[in-house]
């Protein structure tokens, strides 16, 4: 089943999605599941880890993929984006930062330029520095965003597009977690959906047993915006994002008590730590988002996009003959 958009004809894909790089959950095999099931995947970057990053392309083995990279991290360590370039990405995404002394790297470089936006201001930006794909992701999201609904920022920004620089393709990103998140993206005027949580929950996410049984157990109303993993990381994220999450012992103890962690970084940091290498979902925090509530099994990521693409385009087909419109 092919579902053709401005998205597919300029990538060459089957299909209408990307799958987001998350920091950690996808890796080269969660990637190359994805570009072989006819969508786009992209490696997570992450915080900067060279040799986890070279290893992961080669798990790809050759398959058409892209890496994304957090925007800010990725300034401390530009030789990052020399690597994954070299493994001749199909796009780099950028999001979290200013992409505007990144852009003519990439794009000099004949790859396409992905970047992820939380508001208009920074669609603007994305536009000034002629991005091939902006995704307009909305709070809804899993791991790190702002405030801005996807329902809203999504037809917000493909007006903006309209006006200023009709060639960019946009992406719905924040709940899209099956088909009907897809067909409602592209009637707001998305040319495509960049999928998280969804494909977070695969069988190729490199995501332990414990985190995805606790996201079986729940619904998006067990999720929260902290920025208190990042203060027990001592990671350096701007004030303005937040990253949802859900809730579990160490949102209860420390959320809201911000000043007091910062105090006791060091020692919460390496209990943060060894508990997220073991796949605590309570000593650390299992990212995902509101889309929790839709998500009933963990499967291939092959399946979950053939199911997502059938579901969209059965739901845009059938809706228009449900509704009469009159004179």
């Amino acid at each position: 089943m092919v579902l053709k958009t401005r998205l597919t004809e300029s990538f060459g894909l089957n299909h209408p999605i990307i799958s987001a790089p998350m920091a950690f959950a996808a890796g080269g095999r969660l990637a190359a599941a994805v570009s072989a099931s006819g969508a786009l995947g992209l490696i997570g970057g992450g915080y900067g880890d060279a040799d986890w990053l070279a290893k992961e392309f080669r798990t790809a083995d050759n398959q058409s993929i892209g890496c994304g990279f957090i925007t800010w991290s990725l300034r401390k360590q530009p030789a990052l984006l020399d690597l994954a370039l070299a493994s001749k990405p199909k796009a780099i995404l950028l999001s979290f930062g200013d992409p505007v002394p990144l852009a003519d790297r990439i794009k000099q470089r004949g790859v396409k330029l992905i970047c992820q936006i939380q508001t208009r201001r920074d669609a603007e930006r994305a536009l000034a520095c002629e991005a091939d794909v902006i995704v307009a992701q909305g709070t809804e999201a899993g791991g790190h965003g702002e405030k801005r609904a996807t329902f809203t920022l999504v037809p917000e920004v493909a007006d903006l597009i309209a006006k200023e620089r009709p060639e960019t393709l946009l992406c719905a990103a924040g709940g899209v977690g099956d088909g009907r998140g897809l067909a409602a993206a592209l009637m707001l005027g998305a040319d495509g959906v960049l999928v998280g949580s969804r494909l977070w929950a695969s069988k190729e996410a490199n995501v332990s047993e414990q985190m995805h049984a606790a996201a079986l157990r729940s619904t998006g109303d067990d999720t929260i915006r902290s920025q208190t993993m990042d203060l027990a990381r001592k990671l350096d994220w701007p004030r303005r994002y937040t990253a949802r999450v859900l809730k579990n012992a160490f949102i209860e103890r420390w959320h809201g008590h911000e000043d007091e962690l910062v105090t006791v970084a060091d020692q919460e940091a390496s209990k943060y730590r060894a508990a997220w290498a073991a796949g605590d979902p309570d000593g650390s925090n299992t990212f995902v988002g509101e889309t929790v509530g839709i998500i009933k099994d963990i499967e291939p990521a092959s399946e979950i996009i053939d199911r997502m693409v059938r579901q969209a385009e059965t739901l845009l087909k059938s809706k228009a003959a449900q509704f009469t419109v009159t004179a």
